[in-house]
């Protein structure tokens, strides 16, 4: 068992057996583990990035910037490109994966959550995955969460306190609850914002 058979039963909905809860369960525990550690005292950023490495099974590219603290509730199934910023008291609920384009800004506790549960009281509440996607040059502004399945186009913008319910188109601020198109953003909004 390994942690890419465990993700592709999240993604893939694999009814769950034992061997694959248990190391699940392992896994879970070792997000907490490293997540006291990262959050319990002063780290360089490169004892930082060293972290998040163990912490996601996947390198980080040096250019990477976190203000702890920083919460998951697994870890491995987040992948993050180059010159990403995460802010201070994110929490990234990454079972169903998450993916962070290169350049992306997120603001301090932002909420990624890839996890939905069945309404219908027979299915007792099941856990259902979709992956979030950031694109390259995202900024999610203070306090928004974004939902399971949504994909963020590149260059776009998240208002602080948005919830994302939907897919956000590249170049294009949203903001609210739910979320919904603000404006779009052209050459031209660029030029008058600078």
């Amino acid at each position: 068992m390994t942690a890419e058979d465990v993700i592709r039963g999240f993604r893939e909905d694999i009814p769950e057996d034992a061997e694959r809860a248990a190391y699940a369960n392992e896994l879970f525990q070792e997000a907490i583990r490293l997540g006291m550690e990262l959050n319990s005292q002063y780290h360089t950023p490169e004892e930082l990035r060293e972290i998040m490495g163990r912490l996601t099974g996947k390198k980080i590219d040096s250019t990477f910037r976190l203000f702890p603290p920083f919460y998951t509730d697994f870890g491995k199934n987040i992948t993050i490109g180059r010159d990403v910023f995460i802010n201070s008291g994110c929490h990234f609920q990454d079972q169903g994966g998450i993916e962070i384009g290169d350049g992306a800004l997120i603001g301090h506790n932002v909420v990624l959550a890839t996890i939905d549960h069945d309404l219908d009281p027979a299915m007792n509440r099941k856990n259902h995955y979709a992956p979030i996607k950031i694109g390259a040059h995202v900024w999610i502004g203070s306090n928004a969460t974004i939902l399971s399945g949504v994909s963020i186009g590149e260059w776009s913008v998240v208002a602080a306190g948005a919830v994302v319910t939907k897919d956000v188109p590249p170049m294009t601020v949203v903001g609210g609850v739910p979320a919904r198109i603000m404006k779009e953003i052209t050459p031209k909004t660029v030029q008058a914002s600078a």
